[in-house]
């Protein structure tokens, strides 16, 4: 507790690496609440200030913590082909509204292997006519890969944007064999 009598929020991190580069991976007690890619030095360290100004509390790098210790366990399977799921908790308190809505949608709805479109994605949720908007909650995805955004595409068969970069989404749409491997 803190000098008012508040529980203080824990928030725990760690960098794990990955056939996609190094992902920051933060926890609180209620979940997994970060995901973050190309997590080398600069990135890493702008993540954490954007944590630290969110959640009202300084992350604390704790690879051995319990609280990461299951969602490491799972990314590293994942990654090695050995996991199709991620079955973790997850604290939602980055993204709320539409977003939130859209990604608990995207997180139940579309399984490893397959994709979905912005469009259908958006009459899923009730809101057809709304893939901009759907693309703009993919974007502020606070748990990409665990909260699968890579698994949306354009209507037209276009692989769409992608907040770590196209290249990264072709390379987790191959993993989940959707899209051939690159050549090189």
């Amino acid at each position: 507790m803190d000098s008012h009598g508040q529980y203080e929020r824990r928030v725990v991190w760690t960098v794990v690496g990955t056939g996609i580069g190094p992902l920051l991976l933060a926890a609180t007690d209620d979940g997994l609440v970060n995901v973050v890619f190309h997590a080398t030095a600069a990135t890493r360290d702008q993540a954490l200030d954007r944590l630290a100004a969110r959640l009202g509390a300084e992350p604390v790098e704790a690879p051995g913590s319990p609280l990461l210790a299951e969602a490491i366990r799972q990314v590293e399977a994942y990654f090695a082909g050995d996991r199709l799921d991620f079955e973790l908790p997850l604290d939602w308190s980055l993204i709320s509204g539409f977003n939130r809505q859209v990604l608990r949608a995207l997180a139940a709805g579309v399984p490893y292997g397959s994709v979905v479109g912005y469009g259908d994605l958006a009459g899923r949720v009730g809101r057809p006519g709304a893939a901009q908007a759907v693309g703009m909650a993919m974007g502020a995805n606070p748990l990409p890969v665990v909260v699968p955004c890579h698994r949306v595409v354009e209507s037209d068969g276009g692989i769409g944007g992608f907040g770590g970069g196209v290249e990264t989404k072709r390379r987790l749409l191959a993993l989940e064999g959707v899209l051939p491997e690159p050549l090189f």
